[in-house]
């Protein structure tokens, strides 16, 4: 019996319209579908007409899930994987499917599409040719500092992801340890309400000092230059 294939799904980010016609007919095709919320993606397999059977796979029972899917996966199922929004494996447990089914000789195929890192630093006016994606720092507040001080004389431009609850301290804490950078921020990208700001740290902390806050924040920071 031949195994299946892996498929590493991109969704859309926000926009709906931003789905790919290739991750469209793949989710239509194949057997099972891996969701990080069964129903935040039902959302937009109705728009698209996807009636695949769903299964959770997120960060709480990845443990549990990984081994059945790949067993699924040896015995002929082909399966996709999709996150709520954007591409698997950036800041979620795709990565411990995609060993798993390494490991047991099965085919990874990446669909790619929308991820929220890269769009954000595309529009953001700082450097792209490197970069270090950083993700969700450290929610404790001895690691974040420990974290931030490890990356302090990185000249990459640095990428953080933030929740709407913790942007304005995670800004000061980089303003703090790392000092007044270039930096970019995006929420609500893609979405009717999508905003890019641009400025220094301490100009951004105080724009946004007395804005209500919603949606994930991407926050692009400049890297250490030659002269700092």
């Amino acid at each position: 019996m031949d195994k299946g294939t892996l498929y590493i799904v991109a969704t859309p980010i926000g926009n709906l319209d931003d789905m790919s016609i290739r991750a469209v007919e793949v989710l239509k095709e194949v057997d099972i579908i891996a969701c990080e919320d069964t129903r935040h993606s039902g959302h937009l397999f109705k728009k698209y007409a996807i009636s695949g059977k769903l299964t959770p796979y997120h960060d709480h029972n990845k443990v549990q899930a990984a081994p059945r899917l790949v067993k699924q996966l040896v015995e002929g199922s082909d399966i996709a994987l999709v996150t709520d929004s954007g591409t698997p494996g950036v800041s979620d447990p795709a990565y411990v499917l995609v060993n798993k089914a390494i490991e047991n000789g099965v085919t990874v195929v990446p669909i790619p599409g929308a991820c929220a890192a890269i769009a954000a630093i595309s529009a953001s006016g700082m450097p792209s040719d490197r970069f270090s994606f950083e993700g969700f720092l450290p929610t404790k507040d001895g690691k974040r500092r420990k974290r931030l001080d490890e990356i302090k004389e990185d000249p990459r431009t640095l990428i953080f992801y933030e929740s709407p609850y913790r942007v304005m301290k995670t800004l000061r804490q980089i303003h703090e340890q790392l000092g007044d950078r270039r930096c970019a921020i995006a929420r609500e990208l893609t979405k009717i309400h999508e905003e890019i700001i641009r400025g220094t740290l301490e100009e951004l902390i105080g724009q946004l000092a007395d804005v209500k806050t919603r949606g994930e924040y991407v926050i692009i920071v400049e890297g250490l230059r030659a002269s700092d």
